[in-house]
């Protein structure tokens, strides 16, 4: 019955926000504005980490579950990927690169500003 109820949990937050993308004057996706809501309802303790850790923990373990469609998808469109391969492999890496050296920099920021909030406590 818990993980029906965190289901239940996850589905109005994912309802709220396909609501809040249908009002928005602007194409925002649901699943972004989903993601918000419940990052915002986890900061303001509306929803408490223990009421959706049973069902987050099987759909973390599960992920590649939900890349399937995507994959399906682009298995279908091959043929019209075709024609612009290269451009999307170098798409594909240089967004890679930039990810990879985007979060390098801000994990070294967030340790030196933890180090030097130790060394001021300490």
């Amino acid at each position: 019955m818990k993980i029906i109820t965190q289901i239940g949990v996850l589905f109005g937050v994912c309802l709220g926000g396909v609501g809040i993308s249908a009002v928005l004057p602007f194409p925002f996706p649901s699943s972004v504005s989903a993601m918000l809501l419940l990052f915002l309802l986890l900061l303001c303790r509306v929803i408490k980490p223990g009421q959706i850790d049973e069902i987050a923990g099987f759909l973390t373990k599960n992920m590649a579950i939900l890349f399937l469609p995507a994959a399906v998808g682009i298995i279908e469109s091959l043929d019209i990927l075709r024609d612009s391969g290269i451009q999307i492999l170098i798409i594909c890496l240089v967004s890679t690169l930039l990810t990879f050296g985007v979060t390098a920099t801000v994990v070294s920021l967030l340790m030196r500003l933890a180090d030097r909030k130790e060394r001021q406590d300490g």
